[in-house]
């Protein structure tokens, strides 16, 4: 999405006016090479952590993705081998690392399309393919018929669809409930089809919801083809989807570095899984090997509180390896869980530095995450200033794997670099890259590849979740106060006296 400039978003370009003087690379730094010492040593404090993990540490990992996903027919999606591989993979590192490793093994509804979608315009002439993205979970049919809105365009209720011709191709805007409740509510009035457009710049990459069986083509639209599809008169669409809907067996990898607290647990994590189309690797590889990379850099340490690390299956098919995991832990464990980081594409090639606004200090959309949430975001906040570095709130939207560890009451927080959505002039004079132009031009398709990465977002974003994660594994007072009795100091500790 694309938000305002926040007052924090301000104050840290002013920090780091001299510093993006010769342009955002110049900021970031070109990476080190880690010490020959970080084999060997105890990696406990900031400093030594950061200094080990490095972007080629990371690059490697990508690149194990993507050889896995070239050897499994182009994915990594859950429920198939690519994606199997990659919990080898993972698992394996981990454990030669010295980490505690289990699989979480759960099923689920999978969903795989099968072929590209299609969506023409009939009539009126010319006859026009447009541009689409299917939603997760959509039933395969290939349909020509009279596109039309329901009574009221989003289609929340029975009761929009009054009137509505049955066999016609609903055109139904984003907004008011889920895709899910859209279509049902669609193809209960009859609707052969449905056409979900955007109501804010951009295409949409949704889902139905695992629960979604109906047997009917679901697609969406930019808010532009949309407008311009839904003010057509006489319109007259063809809609094509094949896909596959079925049960699958996958598992979360659940990684745990045993601290001197075995009752405050720090917990990261981010999905492992790609979509069907393509080997994700900026989403979500690169937030995946970033884990990794850190994980195999503090094997050695004995921190004051359990760190916990979580690679999620089937984030892309409604954040079901994450929700299992959440459902599965009794109250007792639950009320372990410190905090949950959650990392989530950290290297999109037209990237701004967003972090999770655990405050809702920005006002835009959800409110603020469960009491810590915004001290959870102070950290991030600080780094970023540490390093000379513009950032940007993002808001809780619940699109990722943090969504069922905030409706428990876990407070949460986390780093994004922008999937679909369009980059804004002012963020280009911030970060750099191409305004008007989504973060990642790649979201969710084939070419999201070893090349589409930025280093630069991702060498900042390892070295701040790296500082995240080993700060409250030391120390989580400022989220839960006594309960962790450490007296760890790391370098730019998070405190209250952040930069705003």
């Amino acid at each position: 999405m694309t938000l305002p400039l926040s007052r924090r978003a301000a104050a840290s370009v002013a920090a780091a006016s001299l510093a993006l003087a010769g342009g955002i690379t110049a900021a970031v730094g070109t990476a080190a090479a880690a010490s020959p010492a970080c084999d060997s040593r105890t990696n406990n404090t900031v400093a030594k952590l950061t200094e080990c993990v490095t972007v080629d540490g990371v690059m490697e990992h990508l690149r194990a993705f993507q050889s896995i996903a070239d050897a499994n027919g182009g994915t990594r999606v859950a429920g198939t081998a690519g994606y199997d591989a990659s919990v080898d993979y993972v698992s394996s590192r981990l454990r030669a690392a010295g980490w505690q490793v289990t699989l979480q093994p759960f099923e689920f509804q999978t969903f795989i399309n099968r072929s590209r979608p299609v969506l023409e315009r009939v009539s009126p002439a010319p006859t026009q393919p447009i541009d689409i993205n299917i939603m997760s979970y959509s039933g395969s049919g290939d349909v020509a018929a009279a596109a039309t809105t329901p009574s009221v365009v989003t289609g929340c209720h029975a009761t929009d669809f009054a009137g509505f011709p049955s066999g016609a191709i609903a055109l139904i805007q984003r907004g008011g409930c889920t895709f899910g409740e859209k279509a049902t509510n669609a193809q209960a009035a009859g609707a052969a089809g449905v056409v979900i457009y955007n109501n804010a710049d951009g295409n949409i990459n949704g889902t139905l919801g695992e629960a979604f069986t109906l047997d009917i083509p679901v697609v969406s639209v930019s808010k532009a083809d949309g407008e311009q599809l839904a003010a057509t008169p006489g319109l007259v669409l063809r809609l094509k989807t094949d896909t596959f809907r079925g049960r699958a067996a996958t598992n979360n990898v659940i990684a745990e570095l045993p601290g001197k607290n075995r009752d405050n647990v720090v917990m990261a994590g981010s999905h492992l899984d790609s979509v069907d189309a393509g080997p994700g690797i900026n989403d979500n590889g690169s937030a995946s090997a970033s884990l990794l990379e850190i994980a195999e850099n503090l094997g050695k340490v004995t921190p004051q509180n359990t760190l916990r690390f979580a690679w999620w299956s089937a984030e892309e098919s409604g954040l079901v390896g994450s929700t299992r995991y959440v459902e599965s832990l009794s109250e007792a464990e639950l009320a372990k869980v410190a905090l949950y980081l959650n990392f989530d594409m950290v290297a999109s090639p037209n990237y701004v530095l967003f972090i999770y606004d655990g405050d809702d200090s920005d006002g835009v959309g959800a409110g603020p995450g469960p009491e810590g949430s915004a001290q959870i975001e102070k950290t991030f906040e600080q780094f970023f200033t540490s390093r000379g570095l513009p950032f940007k709130g993002s808001d809780f939207t619940g699109r990722s794997d943090y969504g069922p560890f905030i409706a428990a009451g876990i407070p949460s927080g986390g780093l994004f670099t922008g999937a679909e959505g369009v980059k804004t002039a002012e963020e280009a004079g911030i970060w750099g890259g191409t305004a008007g132009e989504p973060y990642d031009a790649c979201y969710h398709q084939e070419c999201d590849t070893i090349g589409n990465v930025n280093r630069d977002a991702l060498d900042a974003n390892s070295d701040a979740i790296a500082h995240a994660t080993l700060s409250y594994a030391m120390s989580t007072t400022l989220i839960n106060g006594t309960k962790s009795k450490g007296n760890f100091r790391p370098q730019a500790e998070p405190h209250e006296a952040t930069v705003r």
